[in-house]
């Protein structure tokens, strides 16, 4: 856990998506306790069509660089570390590959933790 999931508009090159992936599983481990090699991504890309955002909602200015990451996780953590896990990220993705804050679009979905299964048909976070 957690489940990472990246969509972006087609036509960055792999070293660009894999900056993404690192970085966001970065800020997993510095700000949610997530241990080593737990990393399951996904990073799907959109033609222009088919990757709708609005570039001024909030009054944010996106531009074609924006991503969106949704991230599902086990609801174990405070608000607290939610929002700096947010920070966390746009930082990480800011240096390397040079993402601007704007284009960080953050989605957290949270699950029980008898809603995951590793392999094996079973449910490794329930207890007894």
């Amino acid at each position: 856990m957690p489940l990472v999931r990246i969509s972006l508009k087609r036509g960055r090159p792999p070293a660009y998506r894999q900056a993404i992936a690192e970085g966001v599983y970065q800020a997993l481990r510095d700000t949610f306790d997530v241990p080593d090699k737990d990393r399951f991504v996904t990073i799907t890309e959109h033609d222009g069509d088919d990757f709708i955002f609005d570039r001024s909602y909030l009054g944010i200015d996106r531009s074609d660089d924006f991503i969106i990451i949704q991230l599902t996780v086990s609801n174990t953590r405070p608000r607290e570390k939610k929002q700096a896990l947010y920070r966390r990220i746009v930082e990480v993705l800011a240096e390397s590959p040079g993402l601007r804050p704007e284009d960080v679009f953050i989605n957290l979905v949270e699950v029980l933790p008898e809603n995951w299964s590793f392999g094996l048909g079973e449910a490794q976070y329930v207890r007894g």
